[in-house]
């Protein structure tokens, strides 16, 4: 959650980004392109910095990956017309 506010990011959100890998995996798994909305946001630690919280996100395929907040944008559903 940011500072003295609000999470940029909350559950239903459409997000892109990268998927996060525990570096102890990534000899046999690696980071991939993710799309898809949010279900979690954090990790349910009180006290986690922004730059290591991250989210659970459904992908279209139904499966949930895990991606850090700094690795991930909102997408705009409904683009601001002309």
């Amino acid at each position: 959650m940011a500072r003295g506010g609000r999470a940029r990011f909350k559950v239903g959100d459409t997000v892109t980004g990268w998927s996060y890998v525990e570096p102890e995996d990534r000899r046999r798994e690696t980071p991939e392109e993710i799309a898809g909305r949010v279900v979690q946001v954090g990790s349910g630690w009180k006290g986690v910095e922004a730059d290591q919280a991250y989210l659970w996100i459904r992908l279209p395929s139904g499966r949930e990956a895990r991606a850090l907040i700094r690795d991930v944008v909102k997408v705009t559903e409904h683009p601001p017309r002309g």
